[in-house]
């Protein structure tokens, strides 16, 4: 394995509330005030006491550790409860040599490989993935990046890993029972071999079932080890550490009375008029097991940033580039305009035979998700947090920067073109890919006849937008794709585009920036096949022009390729990508907005 280049999670512009001293009676201005934590609008002031009980509390499930952070195949046998209960007692007994609360690269691998005998390409993998939850600046990414691209041999690598990497808390990562799609080979693959699995990575009702129906083992699986009965489970006398329930904000946050201010739920549990609920003692400094259990349970809601609610109460988004096809079916929401920066969301679906275009900052930092879309153009030049891409056929899809994963599932005769931590794809048929990526790209399950091909266009603000969300050039794996499942071990299932077949793509809008080429340039095979085909049309032009026609004949030439060249676009579709780029009467800038 050559490596992959590590980025991490940020969660923007959330501080941290004010410790304070109990008070034993609090107004609500008063009580926002010791709540100090993530305005997104203004709140308006009630001078009723505020009564805390578990009816005035919402909590629900974040989506993004869902989004980006579980892979869309069965998880190993191995990731069961019974071995993460021994994985996590194995650990913590080895908490004085520093494996614990934070775990190190060598010690997961030493555990993936040697315990739950995973392939060690496949253990970095999860431990990457969960260490791009977590927070680095694009700094600090771009470090790692160079890190990475400067090692020479495998080894190198392994050492710059040991190094760097160990910011993983086993406190942060998700069951792996069933999530996210079941174990059961009958279900997972067709006759055809089709992957039949729903993504239910976006679906924010399994969310929050998924944490509902594993929250007694969530909770276990926190617990210290003299918390625990011999069996390793709880007892009715089991404390739960302030550190537990901090780490339970990695999937839980909420508000106090439907306000719009957002809290982790630590800040919430630790807030003193809430104690009686959820089992905090001052004494024991720690949480009652089973009261923290009903509270947390009792709170537990949909989430208000979600794409239930993004389809239900967000705003129709406006196209700048909007002229060929019909808009009736087309379903465009955002909900940037009543959520915080973290949770932007897109969801656009049933776009047909259109040309679609945007940049714009209601899209900077925002998860996408594109839905049987069929014979379109989509252009989405902004930095992008993540893209989902379901049931789409015969289109093409133009991407900002995407700081986490790009995901295609259920795909046929697609072209995704992008820069982006890391691509997956499952149940894939004839798709193209032109990317630039620091990770090795995942083919999943239930994909035929993928091509890969190097990354090939710019806009001028191309440059900037990867600066942003912490891309480099390099390393640069696009063709060296990894195949992840042992079912689909079979490397027929792709290949790299052949030079002679590759061309360069041009973004067809003005905008604003500096960028004027693809940024790290093409392979030297790629660009050597372009130079070549240059060269042959310099030399047609040249005996064109040295043939000595009339001017009659001249243009009688011309009538004849043009018309080869209107048969050409005929045969290969682009007639139609040609004919939706028509400015519109308002101007030609079409890409702001």
């Amino acid at each position: 394995m050559r490596g992959c280049y590590v980025r991490l999670w940020r969660e923007r512009g959330f501080k941290r509330c004010a410790e304070r001293s109990p008070r034993p009676c609090l107004g609500a201005r008063a009580a926002r005030a010791d709540l100090q934590g993530r305005q997104f609008t203004p709140v308006v002031d009630s001078p009723e006491l505020v009564k805390m009980d578990q009816s005035m509390v919402h909590l629900w499930v974040k989506t993004e550790p869902f989004i980006v952070g579980a892979l869309q195949i069965p998880p190993p046998s191995k990731f069961s409860m019974h071995y993460l209960r021994k994985m996590s007692t194995y650990v913590r007994l080895r908490a004085s040599e520093g494996c614990y609360p934070r775990l190190f690269w060598p010690m997961w691998r030493h555990i993936a490989c040697g315990k739950l005998q995973l392939a060690k390409d496949l253990a970095w993998l999860y431990f990457e993935i969960f260490d791009s939850l977590v927070e680095r600046t694009p700094e600090e990414r771009l470090e790692w990046a160079e890190v990475v691209s400067s090692c020479t041999s495998e080894e190198e690598l392994e050492k710059q890993r040991n190094k760097q990497l160990n910011k993983i808390s086993l406190r942060t990562s998700l069951i792996g029972e069933e999530w996210p799609s079941p174990r059961d080979k009958s279900q997972s693959a067709n006759l055809t071999g089709k992957s039949t699995c729903q993504n239910k990575n976006w679906n924010d009702y399994t969310h929050q079932a998924f944490v509902q129906n594993h929250l007694l083992d969530l909770l276990e699986l926190l617990l210290d080890p003299d918390q625990l009965s011999a069996s390793s489970h709880s007892t009715h006398g089991s404390l739960v550490s302030p550190e537990a329930v901090r780490a339970l904000s990695f999937l839980i946050e909420g508000t106090v009375n439907k306000t719009r201010t957002v809290h982790p739920l630590h800040e919430l549990a630790l807030w003193q008029p809430l104690h009686v609920k959820n089992g905090y003692s001052k004494i024991t400094k720690a949480f009652s097991f089973s009261k923290l259990e009903v509270w947390l349970r009792a709170c537990l809601t949909g989430s208000p940033f979600g794409t239930s609610a993004c389809l239900k109460s967000g705003k129709k988004l406006a196209w700048a580039q909007q002229v060929e096809g019909t808009t009736k079916r087309a379903k465009i929401a955002c909900n940037a305009h009543m959520v915080p920066e973290i949770h932007r969301m897109v969801v656009m679906s049933q776009v047909y035979k259109q040309t679609l275009a945007k940049s714009s900052d209601t899209l900077v930092g925002a998860h996408v998700k594109i839905h049987r879309c069929n014979e379109s153009f989509i252009y989405l030049l902004s930095p992008l947090r993540s893209v989902t891409i379901e049931k789409c056929r015969n289109s093409t899809f133009v991407l900002g920067p995407v700081q986490t994963a790009i995901h295609l599932h259920s795909c046929d005769n697609v072209k995704v073109i992008g820069i982006c931590h890391r691509l997956s794809l499952s149940s894939t048929t004839g798709c193209t890919f032109n990317i630039l990526t620091p990770t090795h790209p995942l083919i999943l399950l239930g994909n035929q006849a993928v091509t890969f091909a190097p990354y090939h266009t710019h806009y001028p603000m191309l440059e900037d937008h990867m600066a942003r969300m912490g891309l480099a050039t390099v390393p640069n794996y696009w063709d060296s794709p990894m195949l992840v499942c042992k079912e689909n071990s079979d490397a027929s299932v792709f290949r790299l585009l052949p030079p002679n077949e590759f061309y360069t793509f041009v973004i067809p809008f003005e905008m604003e920036g500096d960028t004027t080429e693809t940024p790290g340039g093409l392979p030297h095979a790629y660009q050597k096949a372009l130079s070549q085909r240059e060269q042959k049309i310099q030399v047609w032009q040249k005996t064109v022009k040295e043939a000595g026609l009339t001017k009659d004949q001249r243009k009688q030439f011309q009538v004849l390729v043009e018309n080869k060249f209107y048969e050409w676009l005929i045969h290969t579709g682009h007639r139609q990508q040609l004919d939706s780029l028509v400015p519109p009467a308002a101007g030609s800038k079409q890409a702001a907005g």
